[in-house]
């Protein structure tokens, strides 16, 4: 390896193969109890957690480790609604049509339509951006690399972290979503990735039984 800075890798810890199974296994059956919801309690959440699974987010591996990302985290009720109104409007255009009979068919079994009410009830949104220019501090503009996969890390981290908090959690992915980047106050430099909504369920959540419906092992992998 060529000469740079480097530390010991002082906190990885060693399990015993079977302690290995159990841990893969548990982690197995956690994850597999996150359902995406639609329907959330007004119950707040303190923004502690969701600093926390931000900042767990922020360890994800990427291009050149600079980074390039950012969360914006909403609990204000008038910048929630803002965003309601704004997605409504694209989602009304988005299923009257635009979408095409194919997309709003595979949808059909999931129950989604253009009202994203939840957008408002549920007490935290965190909108993702993407930064095309960063680095490893904030000030840089340096050209990022492998910004999709390095962002769709760090969005999987968040997910994973929110479940394990136990809040419950939504990806929506308005289209478009550049009216995220005006009412965020993002500038030109970030684009509108993903909206996590985030909180505790409703009393009457439910799970659309398509959605439970996961491919096996043996579709999902290839063992060589």
């Amino acid at each position: 390896m060529k000469d740079h800075d480097s530390s010991p890798l002082s906190d990885y810890i060693e399990y015993p193969e079977q302690e290995m199974l159990t841990r893969s296994a548990s982690f197995y059956h956690e994850i597999k109890r996150r359902h995406s919801v639609r329907s959330f309690s007004e119950r707040s959440v303190a923004k502690a957690i969701i600093e926390n699974c931000i900042k767990a987010a922020g360890t994800a591996p990427s291009g050149a480790n600079h980074q390039p990302w950012h969360f914006v985290a909403i609990q204000n009720p008038q910048v929630k609604k803002q965003i309601r109104e704004q997605a409504e409007m694209h989602e009304r255009s988005f299923y009257e049509g635009r979408a095409g009979d194919e997309w709003l068919s595979a949808l059909k079994p999931l129950g989604t339509d253009a009202d994203k009410s939840y957008l408002e009830k549920a007490p935290w949104l965190i909108a993702i951006f993407s930064e095309k220019k960063g680095g490893i501090t904030v000030d840089e503009k340096n050209k990022n690399y492998y910004v999709h996969e390095s962002v769709g890390i760090a969005t999987g981290f968040l997910i994973n972290a929110l479940h394990s908090s136990g809040l419950v959690t939504l990806t929506h992915t308005p289209k478009p979503m550049s009216f995220l980047s005006k009412v965020c106050k993002r500038g030109d430099n970030d684009r509108a990735y993903m909206l996590i909504i985030a909180g505790y369920p409703s009393k009457n959540a439910t799970v659309p039984h398509h959605a439970k419906v996961k491919k096996s092992i043996d579709e999902i992998a290839t063992f060589l």
